[in-house]
Order: structure tokens, then C-alpha cells, then sequence
């Protein structure tokens, strides 16, 4: 009795145990997916604040706004490219670790564009304007060559498998139409008897032909028989 009361206790421990991790793990992914929704609100919200700046204010302030909203399309595009190929690509995986190298040097860009954006000090933006520039151009300039590099790259796969996959279903519709070969085969013409097939058969007949009637058979008197009357006379009046 003992024994059965220990196996229910551990029984019932162990429901419990997976009861907390499931609640647990649904939380956790509840909570990243929550956080996520948030990061990419935030970053629409943020992003359509730049363009309305870059828009509305006019001189360095708005070229500021110009740069930072460059650089954050251009890299976001870039990783969203790079992490859409499969992940079992060497290439690929060189390529996510060089824009990761590259990323440091753009989020370090962006916050610097960012406290500019509330500079007061219109000279010194108009003085830092060129080489903020130059750096923008630089990151997205790299950004844009690992893009677009990955795209070609998964371009090039899909027409290589689309190919192969074409030559198979050639193939397979060949074998699906195999019966058009062995019509042909069953209803080709019976070919022509060899001259002199006739000749030969008549030949070789073993039954003998009646022979042909004659056009004009003269006709045969008629025996006459004694119990047979004689014709009677026609009478000739």
C-alpha cells in the first residue's frame, strides 16, 4: 500500500513539475512575442518621427533626421535579407558575421546622429554635417552590397532548382505518356503479302477445281420411255 501511495506522490510531482515548465516556456514566448510586437512599434513609431523631420525641419537638423533614417532602413533591410536564406549556408553565415561587425559600427552611427538631432548649435552640425555623411554613405553603401549579394545568391538557387526541377517533370511526363510508343507499335500497318503469294497458294490446293461451265450447252435429247404418252398434236385451225 505504501508502494502505491509513493507512485502516486511521484506521479503527481512530476505533473506538476511539467504543468510549471509548460507555463513557463508559454510565458517566456508570450513575453518575447510581446516584446517584439513593442520593439517593432517602437521602431515604426521612431521611424515616421525621422521622416517627419527630415521633412519639416529645414538645414542640418533635417539632414540629421535624413541620415539616421537612411542608415536604420538600409540596415534593417540588410538583416532582414541575410536572415531570410537558409541557415545552412556557409556563405550566408560569413556574410551574417561580417554584418554583425558592420552592425557595431552602425548602432554606434545612430546614436551619435540621434544626440545631434537636439544639437542647438546649428554651426557645429553644419561643421560635422560632411563626415557624418561620409559615414552613413560608407556603413549602407557595405549594408547594401551584403543585401543585395544575398538576394542574387538566393535568386541563383531558385533558378537552379527550378531548372532541375523542370528536367525531372520532363522526364516524368515522358514515362506518364509511355503509352503513345506502344500504340504506335500495336497498330502499325500488317505488311503487304510477297508477290507470287497467290500463284503459290493455288499450287499448293489439293482439292480440284469443278470445271468452268461452258457459255452454250447444247441440249440433250430426251430419252423417251414407253409408259410416257405421245404428245398430242396442236391443233392448227
Amino acid at each position: 500500500m505504501e508502494a502505491v501511495i509513493t507512485v502516486f506522490a511521484v506521479l503527481f510531482v512530476l505533473l506538476v513539475v511539467l504543468g510549471t515548465y509548460a507555463t513557463v516556456k508559454a510565458v517566456t514566448a508570450a513575453k518575447r512575442s510581446v516584446d517584439r510586437t513593442i520593439a517593432q512599434g517602437r521602431r515604426t513609431v521612431e521611424d515616421h518621427t525621422l521622416r517627419a523631420k527630415s521633412l519639416t525641419r529645414p538645414g542640418p537638423a533635417g539632414e540629421i533626421a535624413q541620415l539616421r533614417l537612411t542608415l536604420r532602413t538600409s540596415m534593417r533591410a540588410t538583416q532582414d535579407a541575410l536572415h531570410a536564406g537558409p541557415a545552412e549556408d556557409a556563405s550566408l553565415k560569413e556574410s551574417l558575421g561580417l554584418f554583425e561587425r558592420l552592425s557595431v559600427h552602425g548602432r554606434e552611427l545612430d546614436v551619435v546622429l540621434k544626440h545631434l538631432e537636439s544639437e542647438p548649435d546649428r554651426a557645429t552640425l553644419a561643421a560635422r554635417l560632411p563626415e557624418l555623411r561620409t559615414r552613413t554613405e560608407r556603413i549602407t553603401a557595405s549594408a547594401d552590397s551584403l543585401r543585395w549579394a544575398a538576394r542574387d545568391r538566393a535568386s541563383r538557387f531558385a533558378e537552379d532548382d527550378l531548372d532541375a526541377l523542370s528536367s525531372q517533370i520532363d522526364i516524368e511526363a515522358g514515362a506518364l505518356r509511355h503509352w503513345t510508343n506502344a500504340t504506335a507499335q500495336t497498330t502499325a500497318p500488317w505488311p503487304e503479302a510477297p508477290a507470287g503469294t497467290d500463284e503459290a497458294a493455288a499450287g499448293r490446293q489439293t482439292w480440284p477445281r469443278e470445271p468452268e461451265a461452258q457459255a452454250i450447252t447444247p441440249p440433250a435429247a430426251r430419252p423417251a420411255y414407253p409408259w410416257q404418252k405421245k404428245p398430242r398434236p396442236e391443233s392448227t385451225a
